[in-house]
């Protein structure tokens, strides 16, 4: 038979409701970081997405604007800047 020794023992080894409770309350605290993170990330990958894609650009433009100036140049054209 159990005394209350061991039975004080058993209370200290097994989770109460309120520790089931407090773990229930960590996890969706978890699952909110969680979707935070994974939100973060997201963006991020917009943005670097975006930083790649104006950097293409910027260099089109420039290729773009050294063959107007090579064009203005033969034909004749002064271009101010």
């Amino acid at each position: 038979m159990l005394t209350d020794e061991d039975i004080q023992k058993l209370v200290e080894v097994f989770a109460t409701k309120e520790d089931l409770k407090e773990t229930v309350k960590d996890l969706s605290t978890k699952k909110d970081v969680n979707n935070l993170t994974d939100s973060v990330d997201a963006y991020m990958k917009l943005g670097k997405r975006y930083y790649q894609e104006m950097t293409v650009l910027n260099l089109r433009v420039d290729r773009l604007e050294k063959w107007i100036r090579q064009v203005a140049e033969k034909v004749g054209i002064e271009l101010k800047a």
